[in-house]
């Protein structure tokens, strides 16, 4: 959970005491009030204390980055008359509307009396201490080729172009023009993108990366935004990249990619218990804003109604770890569908879980999905699996599987499918799409985790239902 902002906190106290304590309060207080940072703040809005050359905010849209890095400027020109600043966006039309005209922007957050004389065709900001601030085009390179400056704010560098390099040109130049005064610093707001520029800079020495979400500034966002945000992304990766600000990146001859599994995807809904089992129901649920800060991914349920697709199996992928408290223990829920066709419908996998935890889990799983069978990858020890998930009272059929080749190998085949289309995911199940592309041709796998659980537990689902079909699979 985000660390609230003092205004926050100020809203929590009772009515009385926050009108007594405005009433006391004299209109040049309030006013004074409007315009305090630390007041409104939250604190990771606010610039690190410790020494830095590199402040990157890397957050979601609307969490507020904007803000936080016009009041970094602000912060500095008015206590340093000598500064001076660069304030780079992707072209000038950016650099004026956003970090100097914009609701966020420089003159809308300085008080009246304080605010920088504005002039447009000169591209400058001058404070009346002497401090300065400069406009600069990212597209524009070389105007970054002999200006010294102090310190720099950069915005959006994620969209700034690259063609043949255009972007990483731009910053060498502003980093080899800061030379004046005693610690040089750049402020970097953006939302992630997996861009050279952004790859570059999460690994500088010196830099303090701040990461946020959206949801992070839900005090400040309509309600109706945040639901409607919720609901078509969720979950996916434009979701992930664009509102939680995780930089996700595509590797080099992964099985999938993230564009595949976005193809493969046909809903995001809610769990809904006591729906009724027959058939997969696509579309999205309703669901409260305060969903948006769950961890569980957002699953497919089973109901009936117009857009429905039956389903003839449900199975449940188990990959058992190793050792007790060791690796999670992967447990993925998966149905053969009427059209012959695979549907993803949960992902219950169980993190550091004794052997009857994630028993447990299973079950459950089984009995919250009425599942045909189970799917168990005995190679840690086929009579402990076995038993384990006896003692844990589960009824359905248990079968166990032995691997021969590696977790890679076995996910080729899979892969195959759903480039071909062959199979759906029924919602949103980030860290088993995450596993699914750490996968690498030629079995590597550089994913999240020691071990690929999620995937492999997926692998024996799939391969349960598409490789080796019941000769008389049952309709549900």
């Amino acid at each position: 959970m985000h660390k609230q902002s003092q205004a926050e906190s100020f809203l929590r106290v009772a009515s009385v005491q926050r009108n007594d304590f405005l009433d006391h309060l004299s209109a040049v207080e309030q006013n004074e009030l409007l315009y305090r940072w630390p007041f409104w703040a939250r604190p990771e809005q606010i610039a690190p204390q410790q020494d830095w050359s590199l402040w990157m905010l890397m957050a979601g849209r609307g969490f507020g980055k904007t803000r936080a890095g016009a009041e970094w400027v602000r912060q500095i020109v008015e206590a340093d008359g000598s500064a001076r600043f660069a304030l780079v966006a992707a072209n000038f039309a950016e650099a004026r509307s956003v970090m100097v005209e914009g609701e966020s922007g420089l003159l809308a957050i300085t008080p009246e009396h304080a605010r920088p004389l504005w002039e447009p065709s000169l591209k400058r900001l001058r404070w009346r201490n002497g401090a300065e601030a400069r406009l600069y085009s990212a597209a524009e390179a070389e105007g970054l080729r002999g200006p010294q400056h102090s310190h720099a704010w950069c915005d959006e560098i994620a969209k700034w172009a690259n063609k043949a390099g255009q972007a990483e040109a731009t910053w060498d130049n502003l980093k080899m023009g800061l030379r004046l005064g005693f610690r040089p610093q750049i402020t970097a707001t953006t939302t992630p993108r997996p861009v050279a520029l952004v790859r570059k800079l999460v690994k500088e020495n010196g830099a303090i990366i701040t990461r946020g979400r959206t949801y992070d500034n839900h005090m400040n966002l309509p309600s109706a935004f945040l639901v409607a945000m919720f609901v078509d992304y969720y979950g996916t990766r434009l979701g992930r990249q664009e509102l939680d600000g995780e930089l996700i990146e595509q590797l080099e001859g992964a099985l999938r990619t993230r564009d595949m599994i976005e193809r493969c995807r046909i809903g995001m809904l809610q769990s809904q218990s006591g729906a009724s089992r027959g058939s997969v129901q696509t579309g999205v649920s309703p669901v409260d804003v305060q969903d948006t800060v769950r961890p569980e991914p957002v699953e497919g349920h089973l109901s009936a109604g117009p857009n429905s697709r039956p389903m003839q199996r449900i199975v449940i992928g188990v990959d058992p770890p190793a050792s007790a408290h060791g690796d999670a223990c992967g447990i993925i829920v998966a149905a053969l569908g009427g059209d012959g066709k695979a549907y993803v419908l949960a992902d219950r996998s169980a993190e550091k879980a004794s052997p009857e935890q994630w028993a447990r889990a299973v079950s459950d799983a089984a009995e919250r999905w009425q599942a045909d069978r189970v799917i168990a990858e005995a190679n840690q020890g086929g009579a402990m699996v076995q038993s384990v998930l006896q003692a844990a009272n589960i009824s359905l059929p248990v079968k166990l599987v032995h691997a021969s080749r590696g977790k890679v190998a076995r996910a080729e085949p899979i892969a195959a499918l759903y480039e071909n289309g062959r199979v759906h995911h029924v919602g949103a199940f980030p860290r088993l799409e995450d596993e699914l592309c750490g996968l690498l041709i030629g079995g590597a796998y550089e994913g999240p985790g020691r071990s690929p659980d999620r995937a492999d537990a997926l692998v024996w689902a799939l391969t349960e239902l598409m490789l080796r079909r019941s000769r008389e699979p049952r309709v549900r």
